[in-house]
């Protein structure tokens, strides 16, 4: 299979697509809801995490320790009535620990395959670059074609299928850097950030005497969210929006200020994202403004900035600022 997908075609159903958005906007503002109880004052984390998965993506959150990676991670996996496995990431896990082995039988004298923790709908990946590289690389072919191959034998995962990994900085102690690659396979990355005082101050209230996972009930299901996954495959982006996505991921091949511009995979990610973005906000069409909100998240971690943009201080998502401003925007047509 290719790295890069053809683009789904919009249906020409329209009065089918509007109930479709119904539906998700209904089940997503339920996801956000119930996720904003237990992450207080990360809206726009929250609203970036539901992006993902609706665009059938997967999602990379850094951070420093402490900040409430992992806490996103499971959260919106407990809010989805689905298979979910955690996945502890260290030096010494398998590559058959992520994608499961085959074990031979006494009873019926032939091998017979165990799957691994990747068959799942969520997959929660605690800090994933602690592991070795060739742990890291098991991930590669099932987030990107959503199957994993075993002794010369393919099996197929289950849908939806998102994997949120996390990882501390690449400089703390112990820790092994994700190679292009892979962050490459990863639709979006975020930074959980500090809390405002207030909210800290409400965390204490909240998670003070005890988690307030522990109270948080599935608000949707597997099923629901793949018709909702569905539904925003149909959103329609017209040919001037993808020219322009075109046009803004060319920017970063050309920019003087970066080493590696993004991929043709980066491409097709950020028009699914828009895609998502525009029906959470109710829309069957994508305009620039739903491009121009996911750029930074979906892009800035495929880039590598040069050595003169590093001793700037200035990082990716400050180059990825300045192209948004120069690159034209389409006119407002549908």
């Amino acid at each position: 299979m290719s790295d890069v997908e053809h683009d789904p075609q919009p249906s020409p159903d329209a009065s089918a697509r509007g109930a479709s958005l119904d539906q998700v906007l209904q089940v997503s503002s339920r996801l956000a809801t119930a996720m904003s109880s237990v992450i207080e004052g990360k809206q726009a984390v929250v609203r970036t995490a539901v992006t993902v998965l609706l665009a059938e993506g997967h999602l990379l959150v850094e951070d420093v320790p402490g900040v409430g990676k992992t806490l996103l991670a499971k959260t919106l996996a407990r809010c989805i009535d689905a298979p979910v496995r955690r996945v502890q990431f260290t030096p010494d896990l398998l590559p058959s620990d992520i994608t499961g082995v085959s074990v031979y039988n006494q009873d019926v004298r032939d091998f017979e395959f165990r799957p691994g923790a990747i068959f799942a709908n969520v997959v929660v990946g605690d800090e994933i670059n602690r592991a070795s590289p060739k742990t890291q690389s098991a991930l590669l072919e099932s987030m990107e074609e959503g199957q994993v191959t075993v002794d010369g034998t393919t099996y197929t995962l289950p849908r939806p299928f998102i994997v949120m990994a996390t990882q501390n900085p690449i400089e703390m102690e112990g820790t092994y850097p994700l190679p292009e690659a892979q962050r490459d396979r990863f639709m979006a990355r975020i930074s959980m950030g500090y809390p405002s005082p207030r909210s800290e101050l409400e965390m204490l209230d909240l998670h003070g005497a005890g988690s307030p996972l522990d109270a948080l009930r599935p608000v949707t299901d597997a099923a629901t969210v793949q018709q909702m996954v569905e539904a925003v495959r149909r959103v329609h982006a017209s040919p001037a929006v993808k020219q322009y996505i075109v046009d803004l991921v060319g920017a970063t091949r050309s920019s003087s200020a970066l080493r590696l511009g993004a991929s043709p995979r980066a491409t097709l990610h950020l028009l699914r994202a828009s895609r998502a973005h525009a029906a959470l906000a109710g829309r069957d069409h994508v305009l620039p403004d739903d491009v121009q909100q996911v750029t930074v998240p979906v892009l800035a971690h495929r880039l590598i900035p040069t050595g003169e943009t590093q001793m700037a201080r200035r990082t990716t998502a400050d180059v990825l600022t300045d192209l948004l401003q120069r690159v034209r925007v389409p006119a407002p047509t549908r």
